[in-house]
């Protein structure tokens, strides 16, 4: 749990402080019921309530820890005697919930730390009769590195830096190397020099002929997350210091293999998740709180791992095997090219433009509307109320801060919304939420005028005008689409999919007139699309294509529909893709000549992140090129960002994106980046 000497002793106190912070966030967690441990509150000391992401996330940690302690106990309880190491375990509550569901009948379990650490966690556990009480008689503490000594549990305080101190201390604790033994160490090798780690990892293989090793860490350092995160773990001077030589599953893999280990199995957290935790469980978790950040869960579960490996075992230890099968540990991606990406010439340090959530539309030819969405206002981070605009005047992008002519509670602070121009002085807003739990925004007329000043962007007034449509069940639902359409010679927008405060996702669409917006009931034939979020659409030949998303079970989707126009009235329609596409959700698209452009978003193909995509929408030919950053000084994340493109130029303009990464600290892309697609669209 992220306490461990690493041969610097200014950075100690920080390490054990990473430790601190992770039993609190355990706590909480387990007061929303996430996780059932009693004895947490009693070790973590003070309480306070972290966000639901981070739940999610420490439930994740303690469900893959729990998943292979059990499984090694099961699996070795015809031997007479069993081990648990603990390595760093600071003030974790393994022990007790084991032996509180009997699972100790006949295994030791040892726990190493700091030695001011193991003082404090021993002194607690006397002082509470709950705790002292699971743990029994106790002696032969004070003995050299021991600080508390039951019949089945043992304290040390040891740098685990120092190998022949720690040999030297297990074995006066009586650690028995000829038994099997299971060592845990939870975010703690990172810490250490790697020289040190590896030791670590080869000593236990030497030592102990049946041994099972369990490593819960960070991985993927140098993608645009990985980057925030170890920048956050810096800036606590708690380096990371085993991403460099060590930064995919595939190395860590190695790394055990190469030094005395005969198996492993690893798997990021998406994958742990998805396959080793049953589906009714899963759901369980994902009503608890409300919840809608499922970009940062992701990718933060793509930036974890959980390695188990082992050496004469019999039977082996294979607590990693899958329930089901996984399509997204597939081979690397292939890319057929690259996208240059450039930062827009004038437009840095605007705060109104580092924003997610938000949604950006071409107003005019040279005009782009930006709206709500989650970011930087006067030096804090909120819900946006103000509208900006960029426009383009003699080659140049120049932004400005919008008038708005009514008061700002007719918009709502609203997030993952649609704003669909329906002329040159009229836009639609349908939808967003102010909280998971708020999302009754409806709609919302926004009135610009048709002739503007193109050099002076704050020059633009819009007019907010309420709705209160016969519609209704359309608008109330954030991260949908809204879509113009056409049929009989009339336009309609087709809204579809999303999610509701009362429904985590949704499949229902409807048709609403432009003029009246009213909801028409027009006949929909075919093979219904499965519920989605988070998904892009784009109109095309008269109807719309709807590509990817996040389905019910919070898996991204890959799969690409054409809501076809047909005389009688549409029709859905699966459009096939060569090679498959690779399933991804909060991503932007664009349709430019029959080539469907899909911006970013998240996948859980760890081993890149999404550039674009183009799909022939004739051959279904899909090819990934991947985004050349050089020339960006910064991450660029790309989800809950929004996208325009210029197709004079072949010019993709990406404003806003990012988002909370987990405990790491708010990420917001700080400046539009333009990307040229001018190679790609003329040679695909």
């Amino acid at each position: 749990m992220s306490r461990v000497g690493t041969g610097v002793v200014s950075d100690c106190g920080q390490v054990q402080g990473t430790g601190g912070s992770s039993a609190i966030s355990k706590c909480s967690a387990a007061a929303r019921g996430y996780i059932q441990d009693r004895f947490l509150r009693l070790l973590a000391g003070r309480q306070r309530r972290r966000a639901p992401l981070i739940h999610r996330g420490y439930y994740v940690r303690a469900r893959a820890v729990d998943h292979c302690v059990q499984d090694f106990l099961l699996k070795t309880q015809s031997h007479p005697r069993t081990q648990v190491l603990s390595l760093g375990a600071g003030f974790d509550s393994l022990y007790f919930r084991l032996k509180d569901v009997g699972l100790l009948h006949h295994t030791v379990v040892y726990e190493v730390d700091f030695p001011n650490v193991m003082c404090q966690k021993a002194t607690l556990i006397k002082r509470m009769e709950e705790l002292s009480a699971l743990v029994g008689d106790t002696a032969g503490e004070g003995l050299g590195a021991i600080t508390f000594s039951g019949e089945d549990y043992k304290l040390l305080g040891v740098d685990l830096s120092e190998l022949s101190e720690l040999g030297r201390a297990l074995e006066e604790a009586g650690l028995d190397n000829e038994i099997p033994t299971l060592f845990i160490a939870e975010v703690v090798l990172t810490y250490m020099e790697n020289s040190r780690s590896d030791a670590l990892i080869q000593w236990a293989a030497e030592r102990f002929p049946r041994a099972c090793f369990l490593l819960y860490e960070q991985v993927h350092p140098e993608d645009p997350f990985g980057r925030v995160m170890q920048q956050h773990f810096s800036q606590l001077n708690s380096a990371l210091r085993s991403l460099a030589q060590y930064p995919d599953c595939e190395a860590q893999q190695r790394r055990f293999l190469g030094r005395g280990w005969t198996e492993c199995s690893v798997m990021d957290m998406n994958e742990f998740f998805t396959c080793c935790i049953p589906e009714d469980e899963q759901q369980r978790v994902q009503v608890l709180e409300p919840f809608d950040e499922y970009e940062e869960w992701h990718l933060k579960c793509s930036h974890y791992f959980v390695l188990t490996a082992s050496k004469g075992m019999e039977p082996s230890w294979t607590p990693l095997l899958p329930s089901v099968t996984v399509p997204h540990r597939a081979a690397p991606v292939g890319m057929a090219g690259s996208v240059p990406a450039a930062v827009c010439a004038r437009l840095s340090g605007i705060p109104g433009l580092r924003r997610y959530g938000h949604r950006s539309v071409l107003i005019k030819p040279d005009v782009i509307l930006t709206t709500g969405g989650f970011g930087e206002e006067d030096g804090q981070h909120c819900r946006l109320r103000n509208f900006h605009v960029l426009s383009k005047h003699a080659g140049c992008w120049k932004a400005g801060c919008v008038t708005k002519k009514h008061p700002d509670k007719r918009w709502g602070e609203r997030l993952y919304h649609t704003v669909s121009c329906l002329s040159d002085s009229l836009a639609l807003v349908v939808g967003g939420r102010m909280s998971p739990s708020n999302a009754g925004l409806g709609m919302l007329w926004l009135k610009f005028p048709e002739t503007y000043n193109a050099s002076d962007p704050d020059d633009i007034a819009v007019e907010l005008v309420n709705l209160q449509p016969a519609a209704e069940p359309a608008t109330l639902r954030w991260r949908h689409s809204t879509t113009e359409v056409t049929f009989k010679g009339e336009q309609y927008l087709f809204v579809y999919g999303g999610r509701s405060a009362l429904e985590p996702v949704l499949g229902d669409w409807y048709f609403l007139h432009t003029q009246e917006l009213s909801n028409t009931v027009i006949a929909v034939d075919g093979p219904v699309p499965e519920s989605r979020h988070s998904h892009s659409a784009c109109s095309w030949e008269g109807g719309a294509l709807i590509a990817g998303g996040l389905g019910a079970a919070e898996q991204p989707l890959g799969s690409v529909f054409l809501l076809r126009k047909l005389e009688h009235g549409f029709q859905w329609q699966a459009v096939e893709t060569y090679p498959p596409l690779i399933p991804r959700y909060s991503h932007t698209a664009h349709v430019h000549e029959g080539k469907l452009l899909l911006v970013g978003g998240v996948w859980f193909h760890a081993s890149s992140v999404p550039g674009i995509t183009v799909i022939d929408l004739v051959t279904g030919l899909c090819l990934d090129y991947v985004i050349n950053v050089e020339h960006l000084e910064w991450p660029l994340m790309l989800h809950n960002h929004s996208s325009v493109f210029l197709p004079n130029e072949k010019e993709l303009l990406v404003i806003g994106g990012g988002g909370n990464c987990f405990s790491f600290g708010t990420h917001l892309n700080p400046e539009p980046v333009s990307l040229s697609l001018s190679s790609i669209l003329t040679s695909h």
